[in-house]
């Protein structure tokens, strides 16, 4: 089984979530994969909408059999049905809701991306990126502890979202649903750390397992935990490229 995280990993982090898109050469790999692998699986903290938006998955015959669990797993869609499997919103996103202007008011720059079960609050384009992330981080913790919610932090973004609803728990779940002989797990957020930590259980457990970086300068962490480390979305694909090269020889 192999599993990425999209923005940072599959796609290049851009200013703006909505101008996001799979590196060149992504899409191609994954098609080659998804006939070499048992399972492909992008397992994200977007929303499944905004990946069927993005990632160009759709009309791709090859790409059918792929999986997008979306919000860390709390949505799901299986590419060739089209349809998605969604819960509905957390209320306590409401109170997020009504009160984060008034939080946001003193800080040039921070942006609202609304996730619909989660609420991110990036930095990423404001004048001091680093400056405005340490002014909000204690006031969106306590936010989050006030609806009760869980705040995590990520690359110049915080997200509010339910308690326990990570990429390791998403992953270990989807392993769980059918026999899987390895797992290839690649991240390269501190949201993906979970996922990394699940890899490793799994090793602990007998079945094989590999961690792969997607490695910036921003984040520093998910590379010293990793297997392997590569250089950013360009890396990934050169790595899929690869892999799919040695998956093809091995079977033929």
């Amino acid at each position: 089984m192999l599993a990425t995280d999209f923005d940072g990993t599959l796609a290049p982090i851009v200013a703006n979530p909505d101008d996001s898109h799979p590196a060149p050469g992504a899409i191609e790999a994954l098609s080659r994969l998804a006939a070499l692998v048992g399972r492909l699986v992008i397992l994200t903290g977007r929303p499944v909408d905004s990946v069927r938006a993005l990632a160009g998955l759709e009309g791709h015959p090859a790409l059918a059999s792929v999986t997008v669990l979306g919000h860390y797993g709390l949505e799901r869609w299986e590419v060739g049905a089209g349809t998605v499997e969604r819960p509905l919103p957390d209320k306590s996103i409401d109170l997020v809701r009504r009160e984060l202007p008034a939080l946001l008011a003193a800080v040039e720059g921070a942006a609202i991306e609304d996730k619909q079960h989660s609420v991110a609050v990036h930095t990423r384009n404001a004048p001091d990126a680093e400056a405005a992330f340490a002014a909000l981080q204690p006031g969106l913790h306590a936010l989050a502890a006030r609806a009760g919610l869980e705040a995590v932090d990520g690359r110049f973004v915080v997200e509010l979202r339910p308690a326990g609803l990570d990429k390791g728990h998403a992953l270990l779940a989807y392993v769980a649903e059918a026999p899987t002989s390895c797992v290839v797990f690649c991240g390269d957020d501190l949201g993906d750390l979970p996922a990394f930590a699940a890899v490793r259980e799994l090793r602990a457990g007998g079945t094989p397992g590999l961690t792969v970086a997607s490695s910036s300068d921003e984040v520093e962490e998910v590379a010293a935990v990793a297997d392997l480390v590569v250089d950013g979305p360009a890396g990934i694909v050169e790595f899929f490229v690869a892999l799919a090269d040695e998956l093809e020889r091995s079977a033929g």
